[in-house]
């Protein structure tokens, strides 16, 4: 005499087989969970004793004027402004070619290409304007 029907065993099978589930979810979050907190804290320890071994390292400096005179000090502020201009604007003509590359006749990203290489049009332009600009504002200052 059978006490359950083979639909119930089945019923109850799959109940077995949901709650097995459910536990290898949760033994698998937290498994994750402390792997993430080991990380964590292996992390910390690496950083506070990098930052303790620069710290007992350090020796102090004394800083010292190294500009002759102002004309140094805006000829240096020249070169970086037209080299950190040419850095951006060569940034965005590349990033405007391989756009452009890669958007296989796309309208919507040959138009983002196309916006791409007007602004390193206009990070060039500024680049070379910048001597200029350096002028005027000694003019201004008096050097």
């Amino acid at each position: 005499m059978r006490l359950t029907s083979p639909l119930s065993r089945r019923c109850l099978r799959d109940r077995a087989a949901r709650a097995d589930h459910g536990d290898r979810q949760h033994s698998t979050r937290r498994l994750t969970t402390w792997a993430g907190r080991f990380l964590l804290i292996v992390s910390l320890v690496i950083a506070v004793s990098i930052l303790l071994t620069s710290a007992a390292q350090a020796e102090p400096v004394q800083v010292q004027a190294l500009a002759k005179s102002i004309n140094t000090v805006l000829d240096n502020l020249r070169n970086w402004v037209m080299g950190i201009l040419a850095g951006l604007a060569t940034l965005f003509l590349t990033v405007g070619g391989v756009r452009y590359i890669v958007a296989a006749g796309d309208p919507g990203e040959v138009e983002k290409a196309k916006s791409s290489f007007k602004s390193a049009g206009y990070g060039y332009g500024l680049a070379t304007l910048a001597p200029l600009v350096v002028e005027i504002f000694k003019g201004i200052v008096g050097a």
